[in-house]
């Protein structure tokens, strides 16, 4: 089997997928959370995240249906973000839907970083 040195390894591709959803979950947890938004200042997780997501749109331009659903779902986080940023009223109904995400987000970390254990491991 032949594989080209610039091709990222599947290593790489599970590691900046899981940097990904963990910049997307703390970009949620400071939607709900001053604490949060103190810990880590805005413009440096905003940087980690343009750049990260950046890097993963790079590595799924071979597969232009799975760029487009993570693509989506960056933009899905960000806009419920934003939401919950915004008044009262769209706030309320971020709220739950932000919580949903943030599960979402979570399983998903998971389910990559044991995913990444055991290709480091092999």
């Amino acid at each position: 089997m032949s594989t080209h040195s610039s091709a990222p390894s599947h290593i790489e591709i599970t590691e900046t997928l899981v940097r990904l959803y963990v910049f997307l979950a703390q970009y949620l947890d400071r939607c709900q959370n001053e604490a949060a938004r103190a810990s880590f200042p805005e413009a440096d997780l905003q940087a980690h995240l343009s750049a990260t997501k950046a890097k993963m749109m790079e590595i799924l331009s071979v597969n232009p249906v799975v760029k487009g659903k993570v693509e989506k779902e960056c933009d899905h986080v960000l806009a419920l973000g934003a939401a919950c940023l915004k008044g009262e009223t769209e706030k309320t109904a971020a709220v739950n839907a932000l919580k949903a995400e943030r599960a979402v987000l979570q399983n998903k970390t998971i389910a990559l970083s044991d995913l990444l254990a055991v290709f480091r491991a092999s």
